[in-house]
């Protein structure tokens, strides 16, 4: 896709992370910015470091788990901006345990965000799009839809947020595909970050009361926590980085777009595992003093 000023970029979980740099990078080109987020205070602070370059803005705060705050999110786009070329489905939240031991609401909260929310931008915008393509020859359009490396493997603490993120991978593979069969002018990528540091270990500073747990954590949930606080927090790749990366790759027409090309040995192993039938390879056979801890944490603390 051929990126250029006066196109339209709407990007999701805004704020902060990959949002916010991606709503700066699309500035810098001279693009028209729609930046959402569910948290207002932040959006607001980030609308000004994007506004500062010139361009363009318009902001709009709500929780895209819910079908409205993404038809009022396109309604907005459409009325202020006409169709968009770039649509980053870009939020998400983390958590992490044993996968028994999420609650309902856990589950309810991370699958709104990391799931319907990407599902939502693509059942509304999409159509949109593809009516824009028809309409002029010139027109073109890209979906991004932020997944993780956890959409690939299935490291182990991490059960919800695993699902999730596979299941992103999942949509926009079918949604390049089915894009395929109808318009040559719209594309999608899905975009596969590993350890970035960006706030996305607390985003359960966002999470709706409602779906709060009525529980303390368990010993898994704390210790899946503070295992993404560390390895988040020193990741050597910036969230600006992977925005260049990001913007690079739809111009290249590039699907799969990794924050870390070099780390891809594990998903290699998985895939091996399915076409051999191998039972999962062990995800510590590199680090087994990780292992090692890991498992001694958890038996120690067993809630059985």
């Amino acid at each position: 896709m051929k990126l250029k000023s006066g196109q339209t970029a709407v990007v999701t979980g805004a704020a902060s992370g990959f949002g916010l740099e991606f709503s700066l990078q699309a500035a810098r080109r001279g693009m028209n910015v729609v930046m959402s987020d569910v948290q207002a205070d932040a959006l607001e602070a980030a609308a000004l470091r994007v506004r500062q370059t010139g361009a363009s803005l318009l902001s709009c705060v709500g929780d895209i788990a819910q079908s409205v705050v993404v038809e009022k999110l396109l309604e907005s786009t459409l009325a202020h901006f006409g169709t968009p070329h770039l649509l980053f489905n870009n939020a998400g939240v983390a958590h992490g345990g044993l996968i028994w031991e999420h609650s309902e609401r856990d589950w309810d909260w991370v699958l709104g965000v990391n799931l319907r929310g990407v599902a939502h931008g693509v059942r509304l915008f999409t159509p949109h799009m593809i009516r824009a393509a028809r309409a002029q020859a010139d027109y073109q359009g890209h979906i991004i839809n932020t997944a993780s490396m956890a959409g690939l493997v299935c490291a182990p603490n991490m059960g919800v947020y695993n699902v999730t993120k596979h299941a992103v991978v999942a949509l926009t593979e079918t949604l390049q595909q089915d894009l395929c069969l109808v318009t040559d002018q719209v594309r999608a990528s899905v975009l596969c970050p590993y350890f970035v540091p960006t706030g996305i270990s607390r985003s359960h500073r966002n999470r709706p009361s409602e779906l709060r747990s009525e529980s303390k954590p368990t010993a898994s949930q704390l210790i899946a926590q503070a295992m993404s606080e560390k390895a988040v927090s020193s990741g050597k790749v910036s969230a600006a980085d992977v925005a260049h990366a990001t913007f690079a790759a739809v111009e290249a027409g590039q699907f799969y777009i990794y924050s870390h090309p070099n780390a891809l040995a594990p998903v290699q192993t998985r895939l091996e595992d399915v076409l051999m039938s191998r039972n999962p390879s062990d995800p510590f056979k590199d680090r087994p003093e990780i292992g090692q801890r890991l498992r001694a944490s958890l038996r120690d603390n067993s809630t059985l």
